[in-house]
């Protein structure tokens, strides 16, 4: 898998903003088929300046809603991954924005 395929896009929340802020961790929507090895090598080929400490990896489920007594499936399922760089180093993803 190429390392283009693997990170998919940055989620940015509240919440992910805080993490980058105060515990340098950055959070990526990757695709269902990666692993944690192969998120870490994207990260450090993506951005050479950091150095990844940490990838923890989570399955985010599908948003389900109920109609008509069947189940209907409003969103899909996808994989998140919270990326922790060593202290005092910053992805630079939003630049000039």
């Amino acid at each position: 898998m190429h390392y283009r395929d693997i990170i998919r896009r940055p989620v940015v929340t509240e919440k992910s903003t805080e993490l980058a802020d105060e515990h340098f961790q950055y959070v990526f929507e990757v695709d269902a088929r990666a692993n944690k090895h192969q998120i870490k090598e994207a990260v450090e080929l993506v951005w050479p300046q950091v150095d990844v400490v940490k990838v923890r990896v989570m399955n985010m489920p599908a948003k389900r809603a109920k109609r008509w007594r069947k189940m209907i499936t409003r969103k899909k399922g996808w994989k998140k991954a919270i990326v922790t760089l060593l202290p005092g180093q910053r992805l630079e993803m939003f630049e000039g924005v």
